[in-house]
Order: structure tokens, then C-alpha cells, then sequence
């Protein structure tokens, strides 16, 4: 451990290590990680081609076999049960359990995704699995077309009669349709 400050006999005293004035030599005088001296730094310089998927990656919560030998027997364990007792923390799409380890005894365990290794030594050890199921986006019915009020809004946009627009949505077709003169 350096002793800084500590008279110039110290080898480290007068301006302790920091050089003379400056901004880095200051009391909280810090340079952010990239910054350059107000040069363009190196990152915006460089072009930026292609696409990037890391936005959309799916990120799965990992449990092991070894890590469900801390609950007791029968015990139903599901993403609650796991995060408070610390298993699994912080944002994620779902829980994959991995089949590394061995069970000692049987679990009724709730996850969404599962390796074929883990289902095998799971139901060996007496327990059951249960995927989860993937709840419906709300957006899917919207883009379907399946939305109340739709022939409402279908009327107001092309300036339809109701009566048209339900016709339509009732099978019968633009001949039967009454339009508005």
C-alpha cells in the first residue's frame, strides 16, 4: 500500500503520485473510459455497418440439477420460489433448467424451457416438469385484424356507411352493400 501525502521522504508525498496540475491531478478529476481530450474518439470515427441482434437476444435464467438439491422433497419449484431463495436475480425472458449434476430427490419443478439430460435425470429422481406456457403478446390480435371497433374504424377511414362495412365484415360481400351516395 502506498502512504501518499506523507512528506516528501515518504517517496510518494508533495503531489502523491498525481503528477503536477491537470485535470486527472484535481480532487474528483476523472476521465470517462473513451474520452479523447474532446478529439473524436475512436468509437464515432469508425463506420458502422451491418446489423446487430443483440437487441432482440432472448435472455433464460440458468438453474442446474445441483442447484435444486437445496429444496426439500416434493417441493413445487417455480421462478418465485427461485428468486427468493437467490437462485436466479434480475431481468430475463424465462428459466432454462440444465441438467448438470445429479438430483437426489423428486421435485415438481415449473420452468420454461428444459435440456433433454435434465428431463431424463428429473423423472429418474421421481419428480415431474412442467413448461410454462408462452402467454399471447397483446399486439398479435391487433395485427390480426381482430380488434373491436374495427369496422368503425374501417368506416371512418374510407368514409363507408356502417351498413357497408358490416355487410363486409359479415361475408356478403360489396354487390349487397348500399353505398352512400
Amino acid at each position: 500500500m502506498k502512504r501518499l501525502g506523507c512528506g516528501e521522504s515518504s517517496g510518494h508525498g508533495k503531489t502523491s503520485g498525481k503528477g503536477h496540475k491537470g485535470q486527472k491531478a484535481r480532487s474528483g478529476g476523472s476521465i470517462r473510459l473513451g474520452f479523447e481530450g474532446g478529439q473524436m474518439p475512436l468509437i464515432r470515427r469508425l463506420p458502422k455497418r451491418g446489423f446487430n441482434n443483440a437487441a432482440f437476444h432472448k435472455r433464460y435464467a440458468i438453474v442446474n440439477l445441483d442447484d435444486l438439491n437445496a429444496f426439500k422433497a416434493g417441493t413445487a419449484v417455480n421462478e418465485q420460489l427461485l428468486r427468493e431463495s437467490k437462485l436466479v436475480r434480475g431481468d430475463f425472458v424465462g428459466i432454462k433448467i440444465l441438467g448438470d449434476g445429479e438430483l437426489k430427490h423428486g421435485l415438481k419443478v415449473e420452468a420454461d424451457k428444459v435440456s433433454a439430460a435434465a428431463r431424463e435425470k428429473i423423472e429418474k429422481a421421481g419428480g415431474t416438469i412442467t413448461l410454462r406456457e408462452k402467454a399471447e403478446r397483446p399486439h398479435a390480435a391487433a395485427a390480426s385484424g381482430s380488434f373491436a371497433g374495427e369496422a368503425s374504424w374501417r368506416s371512418c377511414v374510407r368514409g363507408d356507411t356502417e351498413e357497408k362495412v358490416v355487410q363486409e365484415d359479415l361475408g356478403q360481400g360489396e354487390k349487397k352493400a348500399s353505398r352512400k351516395s
